[in-house]
């Protein structure tokens, strides 16, 4: 029978995720020899070439990729009696490390935390890192972090093997108009009639196309006027009256009583931006992670209402 080596196995996937073998060296704490040396061996244990030259780099074979193909599921089942192990020595109270974008820590993961630590039972106990969703995956992807929470346009597909992406909330965008603003009591606000308005939003993914991708769903492109990326700016410029924004639920809810800004529901567009959660695919199984991901659907499932 054929020898199959984890390790080396994560090697070669780690590879394929960072596409030099440099990359690879830095991300596993290996020289580039090492890596070098313990891909040939894998391909000599395995009887099959892994790896053939492109100019200075390097590239997978065709066997490489059928070999991950089956390895991924084994790193499922890892992870899955992983997650049962911990379960079985630790309980509920084992500890999840959480990579979250910004609105999501204050939102979601500080009130899950405290909803785990008020029901009385054992922990789990939760770190916390602040990460954008590219970074967030990246953490995941290398065990830095056993649970992610991004917006569902910037997670990894449900081909991608190596991860379970699990719906956690659809959050409402409404729109903040100056307290003054002609329409800030106008009854069935739609987005269209906001279309010749100053808009307000970042610069940079992913707001600016949330933001655009909602307003040309509503038939018009709108015109950025300013640029920010931080809550406490945006609405601090619409107070101001120079501008407006769409603004997540999950960001405004701490906002409501600001002075100067008029929170809007649009009801008739219903404009959303989805969250999701994701762990490594088999780890959603163990208790402490499954425990957490309870405590944030109950938190979340408020947001998604009317």
């Amino acid at each position: 029978m054929t020898e199959w080596d984890v390790k080396k196995l994560r090697i070669l996937r780690t590879l394929r995720d960072r596409g030099t073998v440099t990359a690879t060296a830095e991300a596993l704490l290996m020289t580039p020899s090492a890596v070098s040396q313990q891909l040939s061996n894998l391909a000599k244990q395995l009887g099959v070439p892994l790896l053939e030259a492109q100019g200075r780099r390097v590239r997978l074979t065709d066997a490489a990729h059928l070999v991950l193909r089956h390895a991924e599921a084994v790193f499922a089942e890892l992870e899955r009696a992983d997650a049962e192990l911990t379960g079985y020595l630790r309980g509920e109270a084992g500890e999840v490390r959480v990579a979250a974008f910004a609105t999501a820590v204050p939102a979601l993961v500080v009130p899950a935390v405290q909803r785990l630590r008020a029901d009385g039972r054992p922990g789990p106990h939760v770190r916390v890192r602040e990460a954008e969703a590219a970074r967030a995956y990246e953490l995941l992807a290398a065990a830095d972090a056993d649970l992610a929470l991004s917006l569902a346009a910037h997670a990894p597909t449900a081909a991608d093997p190596r991860f379970a992406v699990l719906p956690l909330l659809a959050d409402p965008l409404d729109v903040a108009l100056p307290a003054g603003h002609r329409l800030a009591d106008a009854a069935g606000l739609r987005l269209a009639d906001l279309s010749a308005e100053p808009w307000i939003f970042g610069g940079s993914e992913p707001w600016s196309e949330i933001t655009t991708a909602a307003c040309r769903a509503a038939g018009f492109v709108p015109e950025q006027a300013h640029s920010a990326s931080g809550w406490t700016a945006i609405l601090a410029m619409v107070a101001a009256g120079m501008g407006i924004a769409l603004v997540p639920r999950m960001a405004s809810a701490e906002r409501h009583g600001r002075d100067g800004v008029v929170l809007r529901v649009l009801d008739a567009d219903r404009p959303r931006r989805h969250v999701v959660a994701a762990v490594r695919r088999g780890a959603e199984e163990g208790p402490a992670v499954a425990r957490l991901l309870e405590a944030l659907r109950e938190v979340a499932e408020p947001f998604s209402l009317p």
